[in-house]
């Protein structure tokens, strides 16, 4: 199986996530199904079915966070000597070329994203327009509006 992309911080917050499911939750709906089985007849009690429903879903959702824990790629932004390229884990601080407006975005693995938090995925237009340029570059991105060009102020590796 292919290695995905995760910045040390993506990596961190799975982590977290699935410490919190096994540790909390998991043992949360077992007490629960417990509690709905104490009231008897389990074929008309919703309690019951509600709490297995639960546990199905947080038992898929662990074994998925296993999985992309044992496939990452775990990539620290600030050990990469890119030479000042756009590489998995830079910040890009950008400047759109037609409206002036300055942006800054960190390209992160398709789990990280968060366009709030200024990360874009690695699989994103964007992200793929700007990996393997330098500062002073433009990028064409194909947006749904049509293309933008972006030019690249600063690479960062924090």
């Amino acid at each position: 199986m292919n290695k995905t992309p995760l910045t040390v911080t993506g990596a961190e917050k799975l982590r977290i996530e699935l410490h919190k499911l096994k540790t909390v939750e998991r043992p949360n709906v077992i007490a629960a199904i417990a509690e709905a089985r104490s009231h008897g007849d389990l074929s008309e009690n919703a309690e019951y079915d509600a709490a297995k429903e639960r546990q199905g879903f947080i038992e898929g959702r662990i074994k998925e966070l296993e999985g992309k824990i044992a496939n990452a790629q775990i990539i620290d932004p600030r050990l990469l000597d890119a030479d000042g390229r756009c590489v998995f884990g830079a910040t890009v601080k950008l400047e759109d070329m037609e409206s002036g407006q300055a942006v800054a975005y960190q390209i992160v693995g398709d789990d990280e994203a968060d366009i709030k938090e200024s990360k874009i995925s690695i699989s994103s237009p964007i992200a793929r327009a700007l990996i393997g340029k330098y500062a002073g570059d433009i990028a064409e991105v194909q947006a749904p509006g049509g293309v933008r060009e972006y030019e690249i102020i600063e690479v960062l590796y924090i």
